[in-house]
């Protein structure tokens, strides 16, 4: 097994190459080599995982892997190139209950994942399964930045703004293409930065979703300049993202921050945190929930105290994370009415 992946990951690494104008510094030149192996490898790692979808889910769930157009990127380095403005398409993955198929109508849960740079992947199970078993249909995007397509796709990442777009589109896409949802009955829930994009879905699009869940999400940029690293900070001040630091364009940190959106809150929506998260620091989840009561939204919320876990406490397979899990889907359930519901 070990030598196939070897070999999957030269024929990788030569197809990349081959494809690329090759640079001329030497500096450049192991530079893009680097880049060649990280990117095929982390391709090679996405269609191995894809693989193990179906042999963890595929006895209880129709499951596919689709494409569809999102906004285009958000910085053009060539505006007049070809192409240059074409929309952004995006992979998603989607799971209909076996079960459930022939019902009539089933509600539709847009599941998003965390990471900056993360991916949909099969640590993820776990849930989609205990979504499938009440009888959702799931459709969770790998929206612009995901890891495993690639070096350009990987650069379009936004930081808080286009992927938000890509995320809409694709419950839109559902809808529109998945006969079996109802378009009445769609929910959406995300960890982390997953959990950022869930709220600002529900901020600026209240219309498209019935109910919400965000855990441990990101909710104030400008807070969470402050306490992250140098190298942290750069990765969205970059030119090709938002082009300058919190202190330079504190309008467009707040502009893409759930926090300084609370106002805008209609749609049912339950909060957890963990006060020994060591990604998503506390304080910016207070923040979120004080800014919510301040302009006198009705919102449901929980903070944990030091759940083993940290930032993934009720992500992983304690009796506690099982447990939190179950008040998010009895949290859910009666908004999207689920075949069976978690009692």
């Amino acid at each position: 097994m070990r030598k196939y992946y070897f070999i999957l990951l030269l024929s990788f690494i030569f197809k990349t190459a081959m494809t690329q104008t090759p640079p001329t510094d030497l500096a450049d030149r192991l530079k893009a080599l680097e880049d060649n192996i990280r990117f095929s490898d982390q391709a090679l790692t996405k269609n191995i995982d894809d693989l193990l979808w179906y042999q963890k889910l595929g006895d209880i769930a129709i499951i596919d892997k689709v494409r569809y157009a999102s906004k285009p990127p958000h910085v053009v380095r060539n505006p007049t190139g070809q192409g240059a403005n074409n929309p952004v398409v995006i992979p998603a993955y989607t799971f209909v209950p076996k079960k459930f198929s022939s019902s009539k109508k089933l509600p539709l849960m847009v599941l998003i994942h965390g990471g900056i740079h993360g991916d949909f992947n099969t640590s993820n199970a776990h849930i989609v399964k205990e979504l499938i078993d009440q009888g959702y249909i799931v459709i969770a995007p790998e929206y612009r930045g995901s890891t495993g397509y690639g070096s350009v796709f990987h650069r379009q990442i936004d930081y808080g703004d286009y992927e938000n777009d890509d995320v809409l589109a694709g419950k839109r896409w559902a809808v529109e293409n998945m006969p079996q949802v109802d378009a009445e009955r769609v929910g959406i829930m995300g960890w982390s930065h997953g959990g950022m994009i869930t709220l600002m879905n529900i901020f600026d699009h209240p219309e498209d979703y019935r109910v919400a869940y965000a855990g441990v999400p990101v909710s104030d940029l400008i807070a969470r300049m402050g306490y992250k690293t140098q190298t942290y900070r750069n990765e969205f001040a970059a030119a090709t993202h938002l082009g300058k630091d919190a202190s330079e364009n504190v309008a467009e940190y707040r502009r893409r921050s759930p926090m300084w959106n609370a106002h805008k809150l209609k749609t049912p929506l339950l909060v957890h945190t963990n006060t020994n998260d060591e990604d998503v620091n506390v304080l910016e989840v207070e923040g979120l929930i004080n800014a919510l009561k301040a302009h006198g939204k009705k919102f449901d919320y929980k903070i944990y105290q030091d759940a083993p876990g940290g930032h993934i406490f009720n992500r992983i397979d304690t009796k506690l994370a099982r447990e939190s899990r179950e008040e998010i889907y009895r949290f859910l359930a009666p908004h999207l009415t689920p075949p069976n519901p978690v009692k």
